[in-house]
């Protein structure tokens, strides 16, 4: 379903250095918002473009994104506050399957936990691995997604919490200790190339979630296009989640 909503803010905080957690009301767009999916947020008159956000919740009737300041454009949304109006176009993409039997592992790194959120509370059973650089950039996801996962494994570069190293290095021994009947992962290609890997050794369907700047979210821009082992597609339209073989 592709819809324009007028949706009013009801927080925009700080969780993390420059890392921001926003949460709107739209009953509507929250009950047909499928894990996997994002939204297109218009920022301002004076900003051409929309914004790409991974939708990471819809509970209570709100919709939640997360966002890393990094230009003008997300520090203006930064500056948002309650009670103000977002213009928003979603829910957009194809998402997960979130009609899986058996339990799921979702693989995350940094703001590519985001999407993943919102399969821990679609999906009957699931763990979730959860990557970061420093112990700040991963422990408020800690709090986000203990309602909905049973396990919780975290790894940072710098060994400031949890286990020290890349995520792909402590998979393999989940993946064995577990019999999981997917892997949903999403964050940098680098590491999701690494995770489709390592569950392709234990015969598992894994689904990646592409990042990519997506324009106009519609597919007609042609600006978020890769390649596959189907000829060339859109992430916007044709994802942003694909099965881990077309895209590896």
């Amino acid at each position: 379903m592709k819809k324009i909503f007028e949706t009013e803010i009801m927080s925009n905080f700080e969780v993390a250095e420059k890392i921001y957690r926003l949460e709107i009301y739209s009953p509507e767009l929250a009950a047909v918002a499928k894990a996997g999916q994002f939204i297109e947020v218009q920022l301002a008159n004076d900003f051409t473009l929309r914004r790409p956000f991974g939708v990471a919740s819809t509970k209570n009737d709100t919709v939640k994104i997360f966002y890393r300041v990094v230009g003008r454009g997300t520090k203006f949304l930064s500056r948002r506050n309650f009670g103000e109006l977002l213009n928003v176009l979603g829910s957009l993409g194809n998402g997960f399957d979130a009609e899986v039997e058996g339990k799921v592992l979702l693989v995350g790194g940094g703001m590519g936990l985001a999407p993943l959120l919102l399969a821990a509370e679609k999906i009957k059973s699931a763990d979730v691995l959860i990557g970061g650089k420093t112990a700040d950039e991963v422990t408020f996801w800690l709090d986000e997604f203990a309602e909905d996962v049973e396990n919780i494994f975290v790894t940072t570069d710098d060994g400031s919490f949890g286990e020290k190293g890349f995520v792909t290095n402590f998979l393999p021994s989940i993946l064995a200790a577990e019999n999981y009947s997917a892997v949903y992962t999403c964050g940098p290609e680098i590491m999701m190339r690494g995770v489709a890997l390592e569950v392709a050794a234990y015969e598992i369907p894994c689904q990646v979630s592409f990042e990519r700047r997506m324009a106009c979210g519609l597919g007609a821009c042609l600006s978020c296009s890769i390649d596959t082992a189907n000829g060339r597609k859109k992430v916007c339209k044709d994802g942003p989640v694909f099965d881990a073989r077309e895209v590896f």
